[in-house]
Order: C-alpha cells, then sequence, then structure tokens
C-alpha cells in the first residue's frame, strides 16, 4: 500500500491487476482508498485524486453529517430504514416477549418492557434486521447460484463498518453487512451477484465486470443507489 496526501487529505493507494482507476470512500469515518492499475505512475494517481478533490469533500462532509443523524436513543418519532423506505418508530411499552413489526409504511413498532435500556432496544431492532435480512438473503443466494452456476457453502451476517459483503472463493464463504436490511431489495441483489461472481473471478478485472455486465446490467447505477450515504 502507498499513501499520497492531497492538502489535509490521506488517500491510500492500492496497486491491483485493473484496468481502471476507482476512488472510495468508507464510512464511518471517512477514509479514502484509491485503487489503481499496478504500472499506473504516481503522479497520474495523485492528479486523478484532485480533480476529485471537490467531491471528496462533500462525500466526507455528507459521512459526518449522517454520523451525527445516526446516533439513536430508540425513541418514538425516530426514522429508521427498512428495505430502503424510511419508518417512524414507534415504542409500545408491554410486558410480553418484546419483538418488533411493521405497521402499514409509515411506523417500525418496537415492544418493549418500559425499563428497558437503549442498548436493549437496539439488540431487539437489530435481531429483527437480522432476521429479514437473512430471509432475504437465503433467496437471492439460491437464484444466483442458479443464475452463475455456483455454489455457496457457508455464508452468516456481520456487522461491519466498511464492506457491504465479502468472500472467500477458496472455502466458498461469504459475509454480509447486517446494514444491508435498510437498503432496497435489489441493491441487496446486487451485493449477492457481486459476491458470489468472485466464486468465479476473484479480482475486480475486466472479467468480473463482464460478469456482472452481462447478468446484471445496471450494476453500475444500483452501486451508486448502494453507497448513497443518505439511507
Amino acid at each position: 500500500m502507498e499513501c499520497i496526501k492531497i492538502g489535509d487529505v490521506s488517500i491510500e493507494v492500492f496497486r491491483k491487476p485493473i484496468k481502471n482507476i476507482y476512488l472510495r470512500i468508507y464510512p464511518p469515518d471517512g477514509r479514502i482508498q484509491i485503487s489503481a492499475p499496478k504500472k499506473m505512475a504516481l503522479d497520474a494517481i495523485r492528479l486523478f485524486a484532485i480533480t476529485k478533490s471537490a467531491w471528496i469533500k462533500k462525500k466526507q462532509q455528507d459521512l459526518k453529517n449522517f454520523s451525527r443523524q445516526s446516533e439513536r436513543q430508540y425513541v418514538s418519532g425516530e426514522n429508521h430504514y427498512f428495505k430502503g423506505n424510511r419508518y417512524r418508530l414507534k415504542v409500545i411499552y408491554q410486558h410480553t416477549d418484546p419483538h418488533v413489526e411493521l405497521q402499514g409504511n409509515q411506523f417500525i413498532n418496537l415492544y418493549v418492557r418500559r425499563e428497558a435500556s437503549i442498548e436493549r432496544r437496539a439488540e431487539i431492532l437489530k435481531d429483527w434486521y437480522r432476521e429479514n435480512l437473512n430471509e432475504m438473503l437465503e433467496n437471492l443466494i439460491s437464484q444466483w447460484e442458479k443464475i452463475l452456476d455456483v455454489s455457496v457453502e457457508h455464508w452468516e451476517i456481520k456487522q461491519m463498518k466498511t464492506l457491504w459483503g465479502s468472500c472467500n472463493s477458496k472455502r466458498k464463504s461469504m459475509l454480509f453487512n447486517l446494514e444491508l436490511a435498510k437498503k432496497p431489495l435489489h441493491c441487496v441483489e446486487y451485493i449477492v451477484a457481486h459476491e458470489l461472481a468472485h466464486l468465479i473471478e476473484r479480482h475486480h478485472n475486466e472479467r468480473f465486470t463482464a460478469l456482472l455486465d452481462v447478468h446484471l446490467p445496471n450494476w453500475k447505477i444500483i452501486k451508486e443507489q448502494l453507497n448513497d450515504f443518505i439511507v
């Protein structure tokens, strides 16, 4: 890994067997990473980064704003997202087992005891997200195993800071970010297709992008939607 600085901004540079150069900004702290072709001159990479300076500053500010907004108290009236839609949280106190239910297209009802802590409320809602994402992934993985003619040996859901998903192609195992439960279903499908495509091609090279171009032609548009920090 190399590192370049544009003003007071540090950027990690990774050389990869790819044709094009890519820039990504990762939540929650706005870490910047450039993936560049192995033979590209460092000065050319630096010039590319300079042309993206305004965009970088905007995205980092978006991340800061989002971070402030996402400090949850798990009280009635908060905005929470599920499958790309915004819902109002409605906390309902009761002495039966805690659970979560959708109320139409407007509310996520969180049933808890009055004395339940913020951490306990967060845990209950997280379990609900996990259960729903698990169901989505089961269906999508089954579909894309058939489409790509591959087989997944193991997959699980995990809270991750910088990745939507990851694939160990040798073990045929995958991880999916719990935050995907908040994204539209077509975004979840893109991540499934992306990770399963790594069972055919490990690297983000022309062969890999060609697979996505054939089987999910609008994947680049979906990728941009997925990385929108508003949700």
